[in-house]
């Protein structure tokens, strides 16, 4: 296990300065006609593709780095270089963690590869949790996933929402209910294959930010599946029902959900990208201020807009820190006893946003306009307070973690 560090040794500043040169070289001269198209950018993904940091061996490589550190510093520069490039580049990650995190040995040697695809073939994958009317609400589900126990086989009908890459993937990870009666706690994942009968997409959403990242809903209708696609098997599957069903009879502890487990993990990976949006944001107000002059002096010579800048600066590393901790904590396996992933996905988000609010007064009019970036980092940053759990989920968890009370 290795010791936290706040110091990034000679091969993961290679990375970053390697990914930092990307983001500044493909990804910002590209971020403002790919915002505007709201179209999914298969050139910048496949550049990514073809210099090998879109790919399974990359996220591999930073996914096991023993610090921990490995894929905060990924993120944090490639939304750096922008969100919605950014997010189109690491959508995948959601559902390869589902599968990380819930699948078979077998089932991640064949799937994961098939998420990414190669150089010449670039793949991308879904992960399908939400519903029209199950976002935070996971109890509130209505997908269903039935046992056709005579043919092996899974039959899956509902409506998924809000899917990052939803429709376009090659592969898809769809949360169904296969219990009713045991709420969150009788779900299950399920793998679904390229070119499945029954699945299509659904509404493409036109969204305020991160307008490049393809969002739909995923139809899922008569959507038969093997056996073997079930995250984790069947015997896994029948082991943690029954002992979900015994809790509910006894009144114990809730039982593992392969969702909640998913968001989980990736919550401080989604912090350290509000952290990348929210440095580049801050790095555009601090050269304005400091070359942009006003009443014969540098905006920054007021002292009201140094404070804002000195306040910006100090969130941003704060919550880089917090991100940093998260990430460690979990790769050093360590119980997240204060809910510190929802920490730094709460605090990182917030920032973000607030950040890019700041950035945008500090230019004033200029901000407002689509000449400076920081009128649409304030639009991407805008999600980091709702998607992967709201900020007021993220104070849900962390209070009920700390008080251990089930608060409503």
């Amino acid at each position: 296990m290795a010791e936290f560090t706040m110091e990034l040794n000679e091969d993961q500043r290679g990375v970053r300065d390697w990914i930092h040169g990307f983001a500044a070289e493909v990804m910002r001269p590209a971020a403002a006609e790919w915002d505007e198209r709201e179209e999914f950018p298969w050139p910048v993904v496949q550049e990514a593709a073809r210099i090998g940091l879109y790919s399974l061996d990359f996220y591999a490589q930073q996914f096991f780095d023993p610090t921990g550190l490995g894929i905060p510093m990924a993120m944090e520069e490639l939304f750096w270089g922008d969100a919605g490039l950014g997010l189109a580049i690491t959508g995948t990650g959601l559902a390869a963690i589902g599968v990380l995190t819930n699948g078979t040995e077998e089932q991640i040697g064949t799937w994961l590869p098939q998420m990414y695809g190669d150089a010449h073939d670039v793949k991308i994958a879904a992960f399908c949790s939400s519903e029209p009317d199950a976002g935070s609400d996971v109890s509130a589900m209505r997908t269903r996933a039935v046992y056709d126990e005579a043919k092996d086989e899974w039959v899956l009908n509902g409506t998924k929402t809000w899917a990052t890459n939803g429709g376009i993937a090659n592969v898809h990870i769809v949360v169904a209910v296969v219990d009713p009666e045991l709420g969150a706690r009788g779900h299950a994942s399920f793998i679904v294959p390229p070119d499945t009968p029954g699945l299509s997409q659904g509404q493409k959403f036109k969204k305020h930010g991160i307008r490049a990242s393809h969002t739909a809903e995923v139809v899922l209708d008569g959507v038969r599946l093997p056996g073997h696609c079930l995250l984790g098997g069947k015997d896994k599957l029948d082991e943690r029902l029954a002992r979900a069903r015994e809790r509910v009879r006894t009144g114990g502890a809730r039982t593992h959900n392969a969702a909640m487990a998913t968001f989980e993990a990736s919550r401080p990976t989604v912090g350290a990208q509000a952290v990348g949006i929210a440095r580049a944001a801050y790095e555009v107000a601090l050269d304005y201020a400091q070359t942009r002059h006003q009443f014969g002096r540098p905006v920054i010579d007021n002292q009201g807009v140094a404070f804002q800048l000195a306040d910006m600066r100090t969130r941003i590393d704060a919550a880089r820190l917090l991100v940093w901790r998260a990430s460690w904590m979990a790769t050093a396996g360590k119980p997240f006893t204060a809910a510190e992933g929802s920490m730094s996905k709460l605090f990182a988000g917030e920032t973000a946003k607030a950040v890019t609010a700041q950035a945008m007064q500090i230019l004033g009019g200029n901000g407002y306009t689509r000449e400076y970036p920081v009128e649409r980092m304030h639009r991407d940053a805008a999600i980091y307070t709702i998607f992967e759990g709201t900020s007021e989920i993220q104070r849900l968890v962390i209070a009920r973690t700390i008080s251990d009370v089930p608060i409503r």
